[in-house]
């Protein structure tokens, strides 16, 4: 089967947040944060986010080590894995969607690392690298996939944004939203549906004020 577990390792993890932070601040004019979301010590979540960017297998890393402190990992596609094998060092492990066994596998072993204490995991439902767009998200079935199969987890949006609006560099704004509430007796696709809707309105009001107002943001 094509998986590749994650392996973490405490060296490659401290390594890499420094370099990410050192990334951020050289290339990009500045970072926003804005946080509804605030992980207690006994919290476990699932961030799911817009996947746009090349830097979206690092952000994970840098929202967790600054803002969130948890027990983390993510969901990357196999193919990037393959290519950038250090990914699993920091806490990734792969998913190949070309594969509905492998899949399935990838995604059980996602339930059981968020049964480890404190733990999160990150995942890009639309499950590749799409040009950003206005337009409402298509997710997957993964995520909703995963809500069915945890319990006693928060399911937390998180909209990345890149406007270049004031200035020659781009500037990183990410917006994290509150968790999402799902009503019984809703189906995989109806799930599904509502956190693309959850995902698609923190995009539309990051968009309305980044680079603009900056309105609740905070600068890093």
């Amino acid at each position: 089967m094509n998986f590749i577990p994650a392996k973490e390792s405490r060296f490659f993890i401290w390594f890499f947040d420094l370099v990410t932070r050192f990334l951020i601040s050289r290339r990009f004019h500045a970072a926003w944060i804005k946080q509804g979301y605030f992980p207690s010590s006994s919290s476990k979540t699932v961030y799911f986010l817009n996947h746009n960017l090349w830097w979206d297998g690092l952000i994970p890393l840098f929202l967790n080590r600054k803002f969130f402190h948890q027990n983390a990992r993510a969901i990357m596609e196999h193919k990037q894995m393959k290519e950038h094998a250090f990914f699993s060092r920091i806490g990734a492990f792969s998913i190949d969607l070309d594969s509905p066994k492998s899949a399935i596998q990838s995604l059980r072993y996602a339930v059981d690392s968020m049964k480890r204490e404190q733990s999160c995991l990150f995942i890009y439902p639309e499950g590749e690298l799409k040009a950003y767009s206005s337009n409402k998200p298509s997710f997957k079935d993964g995520l909703a996939w995963l809500y069915e199969n945890l319990d006693e987890v928060d399911f937390v949006p998180v909209a990345i944004y890149t406007p270049i609006f004031r200035a020659s560099k781009p500037e990183l704004f990410l917006q994290v939203g509150k968790p999402v509430k799902i009503e019984n007796g809703l189906n995989r696709k109806q799930i599904t549906s509502v956190f693309e809707d959850a995902l698609h309105k923190l995009l539309q009001k990051t968009e309305s004020v980044a680079g603009l107002t900056d309105e609740g943001f905070k600068k890093l």
